[in-house]
């Protein structure tokens, strides 16, 4: 039953990005669950902007991301969070849409943002620096919400520790 599940998924990989998983089929385990929240972008102009999120903690949630994911909503996204703080790579591997990349430091402040990554891609693309997270969105937001580097991600995690 397990190996006819593990066959499917491959197959159903296959036909949404004509490549098939690395490493047995069998080891399939079926898709990571991501917790959702809220938080806030704060442009250095003073705007604010909402967005729902999932967050991607787990080494088994930060390789999926949004991996297979065909649509995204203009206010969502997933946050990438890596303890301790270190330079991050990541590729667009079975990820079919286009995303913007904003790399966070470890107080919350924008450093690096890649625009309108390309699906499918195995390109690395780096912070260059080492971080606290990463946080994904809809190709375009950048530019359609006018963020840039030094603008500030309000977010649990990038609060001082007492």
């Amino acid at each position: 039953m397990k190996l006819a599940r593990a066959v499917q998924t491959a197959v159903l990989l296959f036909a949404l990005t004509g490549v098939l998983p690395a490493g047995p089929v069998a080891a399939q385990s079926g898709p990571a669950s991501f917790e959702r929240d809220e938080l806030v972008i704060e442009t250095a102009g003073g705007l604010r902007h909402d967005f729902r999120i999932e967050i991607a903690l787990s080494p088994k949630q930060q390789q999926q991301g949004l991996m297979f994911r065909r649509e995204l909503a203009a206010d969502a996204g997933m946050l990438f969070i890596y303890r301790p703080r270190r330079v991050i790579s990541m590729w667009m591997r079975n990820t079919i849409i286009p995303l913007d990349m904003l790399f966070i430091a470890e107080d919350g402040v924008i450093v690096k943002i890649v625009e309108r990554t390309v699906p499918l891609s195995l390109a690395s693309i780096s912070s260059d620096q080492r971080v606290r997270a990463v946080l994904e969105v809809k190709g375009g937001t950048v530019e359609r919400l006018n963020l840039a580097p030094g603008d500030r991600v309000s977010y649990r995690a990038f609060e001082p520790k007492p």
